[in-house]
């Protein structure tokens, strides 16, 4: 955001305003951030206004180990499908294998294990964990993006050739 200011202000503007939004440094918790520097008259008719969208590169193949739950990877599907309107083909490359057992509250010691709360997919880095084809790069993109906010770690978005 720095730099981009510092260029702004070598071409003479009067202002600029910079939002950027999401997973800011790959934290678990997406927010939006914004600078602004000098005058930005957004109400006047006549201002000269340039928007431009930059995707940040994310990323879809998993870069630390976790446990991902099948709620989660269920809803990057739907947010993925949703997303590239039912265009082109998903492929979900991780299945929740590893049941996670939890014992009722306020039970005795003994009495055998809990039954199973929920399953998991042991996920390590370097997995793949969602592919997608038969839509041009920025829906695949936008379409991954989205759905890697749904992961409780950080990914990578990969082009294979």
């Amino acid at each position: 955001m720095k730099k981009a200011i510092e260029l702004t202000e070598q071409a003479d503007t009067k202002g600029i305003q910079i939002q950027i939004a999401g997973r800011i440094d790959g934290k678990e918790i997406a927010r939006i951030e914004w600078i602004r520097e000098g005058r930005v008259p957004l109400q006047t008719i006549h201002a000269k206004i340039d928007y431009c969208a930059y995707t940040v590169r994310t990323i879809y193949g998993a870069l630390e180990p976790a446990w991902i739950t099948s709620r989660q990877i269920e809803a990057g599907r739907r947010a993925m499908t949703r997303n590239a309107r039912r265009g082109g083909k998903i492929w979900v490359c991780v299945f929740p294998d590893k049941p996670v057992t939890v014992r009722p509250a306020e039970t005795r010691m003994g009495s055998g294990k809990g039954s199973p709360e929920y399953w998991v997919a042991v996920v390590k880095p370097g997995r793949i964990l969602y592919e997608i084809s038969g839509v041009a790069e920025n829906v695949a993109r936008r379409a991954i993006t989205i759905a890697a906010s749904k992961m409780p770690i950080r990914t990578q978005f990969i082009i294979s050739g």
